[in-house]
């Protein structure tokens, strides 16, 4: 069942993401080659719990830690471990949190000192793609058209969407209908209304889509191994248009 947020609601939702914004700034200031995944956790559970926040991630479908840190061919819910990032790596970085019963959601990808070309372009594509997806979240536009323009940005600059992941609402609960996929057909699928809030997570690959389980049990690695790049933003639609509620 999809939920139409009134404005207090989308108010709520706002503060609860611009904490969340504000947490993963200070997390991404410790990023550098030679820090642990574990490290840059504890941090992030730190600073959710110093203002009695609630990790939203924490004990989620068996997800044991605060903070996903997916690294390279990890496209999402790697588990922080003691792993220590090297020159090259790329980390995606994707955490929750609850405030006044409200959840807000985000990630992004950022490359570890110097890193190739391709996983520079990558990082790039993929951020265009969610920037395309948001502007279609507009009343009236529907969720084919949403996940056509980010498609189209990633796979006409030769990378490929990771058709098994796809953004989703979210509210009064992390994951609410509906979910938002990453490609489709303009026209076709839900017609968005404002009062919605969608988390819009584009998740492309260098090489193909297909994904399995990562060795940690939560995980999804791309088969082939090739570099990923995750991108997230919580956007509620208005009548004006989209808001971005987890802008830095």
């Amino acid at each position: 069942m999809i939920t139409i947020k009134n404005k207090k609601d989308i108010a709520a939702l706002r503060r609860a993401g611009q904490e969340l914004s504000r947490i993963l700034k200070e997390v991404r200031l410790l990023v550098k080659p030679g820090i642990t995944t574990i490290e840059l956790d504890r941090k992030a559970d730190y600073l959710i719990k110093e203002k009695d926040y609630q990790a939203a991630f924490k004990n989620y479908n068996g997800f044991p830690k605060t903070l996903c840190t997916s690294v390279n061919e990890a496209a999402v819910h790697q588990i922080p471990s003691d792993y220590k990032l090297k020159e090259g790596d790329l980390l995606s970085l994707d955490i929750g949190l609850i405030k006044d019963g409200y959840y807000a959601d985000m990630a992004f990808t950022i490359g570890i000192g110097e890193v190739t070309e391709e996983a520079q372009r990558l990082m790039k594509i993929t951020h265009q793609s969610l920037k395309a997806g948001i502007k279609r979240l507009q009343p009236g536009k529907t969720l084919g058209d949403v996940g056509n323009a980010i498609q189209k940005v990633v796979e006409s600059n030769n990378f490929t969407i990771v058709e098994d992941l796809c953004g989703h609402g979210i509210g009064h609960d992390l994951h609410e209908d509906p979910n938002v996929f990453n490609y489709g057909q303009p026209g076709r699928g839900l017609t968005i209304r404002p009062g919605m809030v969608f988390c819009l997570e584009p998740i492309a690959s260098t090489g193909g889509k297909n994904i399995k389980r990562g060795p940690d049990g939560q995980s999804y690695i791309t088969k082939d191994h090739s570099l990923t790049a995750h991108y997230e933003h919580m956007v509620a639609v208005t009548p004006e248009g989209p808001v971005v509620l987890t802008s830095f």
